[in-house]
């Protein structure tokens, strides 16, 4: 607690940085996620290579990650873009497969019923598919929000920043107070962040009813 009381101002800077990166990379997370959910759902031949595939970097080692995206040009120009392709990649997982669940679950009469309505497979999606599996989508954000959290941590063993930075340093210097300088923070922000998108998860669930 004393390393945290006298870097304050490190500590606010280093927040700042870990948050930057978990949230840009879960706004690319989501943006591909959802979307291959959704796909998933219209062409389930595809079911077998997307898992795996997203299964596969799931058992990757992060840093062994960070290592193979580094050769990538464009990627390995900015450390912050590694981190960010490599945070994304690993947030895949549980918004692909909850985006896929929640809709693969909605039951064939209430599809059959917005169908004989009149709506188009757009409208389906938008209307009924998306409002109905939004709470089970959001189980999945929050799951991989509460991952990036702590995956990011890894993201300084390159330079890109963050709360690692208190982690590395302290492993260096055998000194648990800085280690936990870089850990509470990040456990802190996990736990806030899985409150939230628990909350607004709950949220969901009650307009269906």
């Amino acid at each position: 607690m004393n390393f945290l009381l006298t870097h304050k101002r490190e500590v606010a800077i280093l927040t700042g940085e870990h948050l930057w990166l978990v949230g840009v990379s879960m706004l690319l997370a989501v943006a591909v996620g959802v979307p291959l959910g959704i796909l998933l759902t219209r062409q389930p031949r595809l079911k077998a290579f997307v898992f795996g595939s997203t299964n596969v970097i799931q058992t990757i080692p992060s840093l062994a990650l960070f290592g193979l995206l580094l050769p990538l040009p464009w990627l390995g120009v900015r450390v912050d873009r590694l981190a960010i392709t490599a945070l994304a990649l690993y947030a895949l997982l549980p918004i692909v497969r909850n985006t896929y669940t929640g809709i693969a679950g909605i039951s064939a009469p209430v599809r059959e019923a917005a169908t004989a309505m009149g709506l188009t497979s757009r409208q389906l999606l938008w209307q009924v598919e998306l409002p109905l599996a939004s709470p089970v989508i959001m189980a999945g954000i929050r799951v991989a929000t509460v991952l990036t959290i702590g995956v990011a941590t890894i993201a300084a063993a390159i330079g890109a920043g963050g709360l690692g930075e208190f982690i590395f340093r302290g492993i260096a210097m055998v000194d648990n107070g800085v280690i936990l300088a870089g850990a509470i923070p990040a456990a802190l922000m996990a736990l806030a962040a899985d409150l939230l998108l628990s909350g607004v998860e709950k949220l969901l669930a009650r307009r269906q009813h």
